[in-house]
């Protein structure tokens, strides 16, 4: 690898994961966590970044041993090999990333509908969550670069305009939302946390672009952890203002957009339309950073030969099939499952991968010169909060739990199938 391509430097890499991560995720999770928690939800996004960090862990030692644009795919690979289990992972990766997509529409769709009059109905909901996906569709196939150029900028005025909010809602912040009464029961609070996950889903994209970074041994493990410790402080603080200033009755009106609620109180109605603005910029690129990435990704499993041949085609310039194939299926996705499904099925699924690159961690431990331990503790973390999830949603949105089984028996059902026919055209 040329060293002229090694130009991103620390500021550059934490940017990745800050902005991977401060993405649509907080304005679409954060009403779900407090309808759950209460005034525990602080607690619930510490225990979600706890994990998140030691996590950041093992990418950070992989990355730095195994630097790919292949990122997590190729650390499972490099662990477990080519078989089926590894293929199924890789596949559930992709369909993981293709919910994440439909989050963040519907948080589109959620935030865009508070600039109407309340009975424009579902119609407008729709139309807007279409409109989110089509628009960043529309921008990959012409020129992928108008929005990843404008990255920065829009990270820049995300986090301002929530630093603004931190800033002015502070006294407004009513310390007995907070009383021991007010918080959910032990398992709510780590469901909650556990659905909130996906807000910290971003990190590893920093792994992705570990071939660029300079100095990588030392570089990429400081910007995993500052990166992810930054947004966990980020948004233990956001949940701290959104419960402390808001009453539990506003909050469950206005669940899908409580981010830009909490600014009412110190901003009035100008706040609340800054903040659903900012979560339009940051939802919409988002999406748009998300589609390509999913798209590259599935153009790298179809050179496999581990996804179909189409995602690997290019329509015209640098655009990928795999971009309107992905942003079909995201607007199947986001139009037909509620936002709670969402959420657990996105959160599940990557707790799921960071399950396993913490295994494949450890099972490299002698490769990488890494700590043993920490990865271990992450694994265990991982899993159980995979298992509380999975099993405290179970009666309140069974159908999220449904589909995320039916994802995994279709990951595994596919590269099977698919493994057989690849094997079929070559003989």
């Amino acid at each position: 690898m040329s060293n002229n391509r090694k130009q991103i430097g620390l500021l550059g890499t934490i940017s990745i994961g800050i902005g991977g991560m401060v993405g649509g995720g907080i304005f679409a999770v954060l009403g779900e966590a407090v309808s759950l928690a209460h005034g525990a939800t602080p607690i619930a996004f510490f225990l979600a970044g706890i994990i998140a960090l030691l996590t950041a862990y093992s990418y950070s030692v992989l990355s730095v041993t195994y630097p790919s644009e292949g990122g997590t795919v190729v650390f499972i690979e490099k662990a477990f090999g080519r078989g089926l289990i590894p293929k199924s992972l890789s596949m559930m990766l992709w369909l993981s990333y293709l919910v994440t997509l439909s989050l963040y529409a519907v948080a589109f769709g959620s935030y865009g509908l508070t600039f109407f009059e309340s009975e424009s109905g579902t119609w407008l909901y729709h139309g807007l969550i279409c409109f989110g996906i089509l628009i960043p569709v529309a921008i990959n196939l012409l020129n992928s670069d108008i929005v990843s150029k404008s990255e920065t900028f829009i990270v820049i005025i995300k986090l301002l305009l929530l630093g603004i909010i931190v800033i002015t809602s502070v006294t407004y912040v009513k310390p007995e939302h907070f009383a021991a009464q007010h918080y959910g029961d032990y398992f709510s609070i780590l469901s909650a946390g556990m659905i909130v996950f996906v807000a910290y889903e971003g990190f590893e994209l920093i792994a992705n672009a570990a071939v660029e970074v300079k100095e990588p041994q030392k570089t990429l493990p400081r910007a995993f952890y500052l990166s992810v410790a930054s947004v966990l402080v980020l948004y233990v603080v956001i949940s701290i203002i959104t419960v402390g200033t808001l009453s539990e009755s506003v909050i469950n009106t206005s669940k899908d957009f409580a981010l830009a609620e909490a600014a009412r109180p110190a901003l009035g109605h100008v706040g609340f339309q800054l903040v659903a603005i900012a979560a339009l910029l940051a939802t919409l690129s988002a999406i748009n950073a998300t589609l390509y990435g999913n798209a590259r990704l599935g153009y790298l499993l179809a050179k496999e030969k581990e996804l179909p041949t189409p995602l690997k085609k290019k329509i015209w310039t640098d655009s990928y099939l795999g971009i309107v194939i992905v942003g079909t299926l995201t607007l199947l996705l986001a139009n037909t499952i509620d936002l709670t499904s969402i959420s657990i099925i996105a959160s599940a699924g990557f707790l799921l991968i960071f399950t396993t690159v913490n295994l494949a961690a450890v099972k490299l431990s002698k490769r990488t010169g890494g700590n043993k331990l920490i990865p271990f503790l992450g694994f265990l973390c991982s899993l159980a909060a995979l298992v509380v999830l999975l099993v405290s949603t179970w009666h309140s949105s069974r159908q999220a739990v449904i589909i995320f089984f039916g994802f995994l028996l279709f990951s595994l059902f596919f590269e099977f199938s698919y493994g057989k026919y690849s094997l079929s055209k070559c003989d």
